[in-house]
């Protein structure tokens, strides 16, 4: 279990102190996408949903939840941010959304869990937004697509 950073030598979960680590810069993106009916994407293309501009909302939605990640995973460290970006793209090959966040920081630990959970409530959020038409949807590939900073260094997929 030594290998888990957030479990202690007795088993017990707990918050990693990382009091003593230097602040350096920090990186992550994130990827993930919604696979749903070629109708639904149209619609959402088309803005015509009775909620309203899915892209936007959504949008709004991976930013807040990267702000409140400390929040949503009991032993996360809360970040001050100093970006958080979250792109969609519609794809008609899936078909579908495709959404990708990045985070940035300057801290002692790393922005992966921000940028992963930016783009889980994104797409969430799509899926909440277009129920009404299409329950079939699926969340689907969520991933860690790269990280830089910290004292392990860079990681790419």
């Amino acid at each position: 279990m030594s290998d888990l950073t957030h479990v202690g030598a007795d088993g017990v979960a707990r918050m990693v102190d990382v009091s003593a680590k230097p602040d350096t810069e920090r990186y992550a993106r994130a990827t993930g996408a919604i696979r749903m009916r070629r109708e639904t994407l149209s619609a959402i293309r088309d803005n015509s949903l009775t909620k309203g501009d899915v892209l936007a909302v959504a949008r709004i939605a991976g930013i807040m939840a990267a702000k409140r990640t400390a929040e949503l995973i009991p032993l996360c460290h809360p970040l001050p941010l100093s970006e958080v970006q979250v792109n969609l793209s519609l794809d008609e090959a899936l078909p579908g959304v495709r959404v990708e966040a990045s985070a940035r920081t300057a801290g002692k630990t790393g922005v992966e869990m921000e940028a992963i959970t930016a783009v889980s409530l994104c797409l969430v959020t799509i899926y909440d937004m277009a129920k009404a038409i299409d329950r079939e949807m699926v969340i689907t590939d969520v991933l860690l697509m790269e990280k830089s900073g910290g004292r392990s260094g860079d990681w790419h997929r």
